[in-house]
């Protein structure tokens, strides 16, 4: 097994004026996987804004009211969103979960004075570790990686799983051109392969390992640039872009969400089969999580838990209050999680010499 530890500190030096909640569930998977999908696992793109402001604690308000629950020191409730949310979309989509997280807490707990929610957009995944670890975050959407990353360190709490596509689980798969010689994955040794980010669950660690089980020298990967594996990484900054890097000829192969192929974020179904063919799919992995700063006290966490647990189906359903529109929520519900709860990733990470001593 490859020694890995510098990994995560390269993870947690990628952005540290950025904040992230990353790939999500979206989509068929999504590692977090955000609106319409390519969220689902949280993976990069958007923009650097918001994330590192705040920090320490404030005072916990005296009373009678019921539990206390204080955040950051700049007095809100600091919930960051997966850059793949298209800044355009993140109040449309995201702003009845903001609002009611804001009310459910202020309405439950004894909290300072004039606590508000607010939301941000990330850069990528390890901003998003960094920034949780670091206080500056207090929760967050992320891939199931990225939380086992956060989990391993110190940096992150899993309290919830999301719910979307008719699915606790979502899909990974490679996909190749129509018409490809690529007939089997041994056949991308060699091959230029489009990949999400290096902590995508669907959009890198499941397709990557799917190659070093195939016999692929995947070289120092996930760590460094991969000049040193036996094919060519490109990492796009999101599962979508993944698909177009393929759709345009840049790629042989891409690694991606199923959500890509199987839902409308992006090309729609019939336009993928225009295009694309599956060579390799891995199913049954669990849908993004939801994590806490672990730098919250005990009621903290247990207010934002309850405020999703507790939330009525409408905070899914975007801005205009409907079921079934564009400004949807790619998740419409949520259950209690742990760390148990993604035993399948640690397993697939520790097949690539990621295992908790690399996390030290």
């Amino acid at each position: 097994m490859r020694d890995r530890r510098t990994f995560l500190k390269r993870a947690g030096a990628l952005g540290t004026a950025a904040v992230i909640a990353g790939c999500t569930g979206g989509g068929d998977g999504t590692d977090t996987e955000g609106g319409g999908g390519d969220s689902g696992d949280g993976d990069s793109g958007g923009d650097d804004s918001g994330g590192d402001s705040g920090g320490g604690s404030t005072e916990t308000m005296s009373g009678d009211d019921g539990p206390a629950a204080t955040f950051g020191g700049d007095g809100e409730i600091n919930f960051n969103i997966s850059p793949s949310v298209p800044q355009q979309q993140l109040q449309v989509q995201y702003a009845p979960l903001r609002d009611h997280i804001e009310s459910y807490v202020t309405e439950n707990y004894d909290t300072p004075s004039g606590l508000e929610a607010s939301m941000n957009i990330g850069s990528n995944y390890s901003a998003v570790i960094q920034a949780l670890g670091q206080g500056t975050a207090d929760l967050a959407e992320t891939g199931p990686l990225a939380a086992v990353v956060g989990n391993q360190t110190g940096n992150s709490e899993i309290i919830l799983q999301r719910f979307g596509y008719g699915g606790w689980t979502y899909k990974s798969l490679i996909a190749v051109p129509n018409g490809s010689d690529i007939s089997s994955v041994e056949d991308l040794e060699g091959k230029d392969v489009a990949f999400s980010d290096p902590l995508s669950t669907s959009g890198f660690l499941f397709p990557v390992a799917a190659m070093a089980e195939a016999g692929i020298d995947i070289g120092e990967l996930p760590e460094g640039n991969g000049s040193q594996a036996a094919f060519t990484p490109r990492f796009a900054g999101g599962h979508v872009q993944s698909y177009t890097l393929l759709e345009q000829g840049q790629v042989d192969a891409a690694g991606m969400g199923g959500f890509v192929r199987d839902t409308s974020t992006g090309p729609t179904p019939d336009a993928w089969q225009d295009v694309a063919t599956t060579l390799h799919e891995d199913s049954g992995i669990p849908r993004a999580p939801i994590v806490v700063s672990p730098q919250l006290p005990q009621e903290s966490k247990d207010a934002i838990q309850q405020a999703f647990l507790e939330g009525p189906d409408t905070i899914y359903y975007g801005a205009d209050g409907e079921e079934g529109t564009d400004d949807d929520l790619w998740f419409g519900d949520v259950r209690e999680a742990t760390i148990d709860d993604y035993q399948l990733v640690v397993d697939k990470a520790e097949t690539l010499g990621i295992d908790p001593s690399f996390f030290e």
